[in-house]
């Protein structure tokens, strides 16, 4: 039996290699074959290489699960598949309960009839949650300061300044199984498969990756200074006791637009330009996974 070690190099701010082969001193006279997930072009063939006994496990964060069960559509998977986070957010690890530094653990069930959502003319699934208004605002910022230095990013204070100054809140339509209702003032409207984005921010405590819905989180009708004195509080999940400004919808099918398009995240990958999303539950599961 082997392990077959797919790791995300870009992951934890550059040093997703490293933290991958921490592994070696877990798995110590077992065959591990490290591979870079970002060299991996076919899963049906890689899939269809192993025994059923041989396991992979996925090291990386958020984003790396995202492309993963984004690359796997149609794909038969006979073989456990565990993860590793060696992120740097971690969103789906806290979800779970696990501390960081976990030992890699069967995700299978995980990955099974995950959401969609449609954005710009694009179909993903997503594992933690959509982000739209300041939150999608947040990673845009963020991608362009690390791609023009390289540099460790610090989302609160790109939020507090977006808040402050640069970030403008927008009219919107959210649309929850059908029934639409408008919202003026609108800072961020996410749709939630779990608990957590942003790493950490618990945006939708209430909810549990058993639940066969999804919660939209609609922050709205509030000026910047009032916004910044709830933001803090959605580390700990308790912004929801700001009822004339936080609303939660569960549904089947959720639709937000809004009246200026802004930046979108996906799992912390940034969509930019977006006037509109819709994210569903998944009719049958795209990834025939064991």
């Amino acid at each position: 039996m082997k392990k077959v070690i797919l790791y995300n190099p870009i992951a934890g701010n550059g040093g997703g290699e490293a933290a991958a082969r921490r592994l070696e001193a877990v798995y110590i006279g077992h065959e591990l074959v490290f591979t870079d997930i970002t060299s991996v072009s076919d899963y049906a063939e890689l899939f269809a290489s192993l025994s059923p006994e041989d396991e992979v496990i996925l090291c990386g964060g958020d984003g790396t699960l995202n492309c993963f069960i984004n690359s796997i559509n149609d794909v038969e998977i006979n073989n456990n598949i565990l993860y590793y986070a060696t992120g740097s957010g971690n969103d789906f690890l806290n979800d779970l309960g696990k501390p960081q530094g976990a030992e890699p653990f069967r995700i299978n069930d995980y990955i099974k009839n995950l959401p969609y959502v449609y954005v710009n003319g694009m179909k993903r699934r997503f594992i933690n949650g959509i982000g739209y208004g300041i939150d999608g605002y947040c990673c845009e910022v963020g991608d362009k300061i690390r791609n023009a230095s390289g540099k460790k990013i610090n989302y609160t204070t790109i939020a507090i300044k977006g808040v402050l100054f640069f970030f403008k809140p927008r009219g919107a339509t959210v649309t929850i199984d059908g029934i639409a209702k408008h919202y003026n003032r609108v800072w961020l409207a996410p749709t939630m498969k779990g608990r957590f984005y942003g790493g950490g921010m618990m945006v939708a405590p209430d909810r549990t990756r058993r639940q066969e819905d999804l919660s939209v989180v609609v922050a709205h009708g509030c000026g910047r200074l009032r916004l910044l004195t709830i933001l803090p509080s959605v580390f700990s999940g308790t912004h929801i006791k700001y009822k004339n400004n936080i609303e939660i919808h569960h549904a089947k099918e959720i639709t937000v637009e809004f009246d200026n398009p802004c930046s979108l995240q996906i799992d912390g990958e940034t969509v930019l330009d977006v006037k509109s999303y819709t994210a569903k539950v998944a009719a049958r599961d795209a990834a025939i996974v064991k």
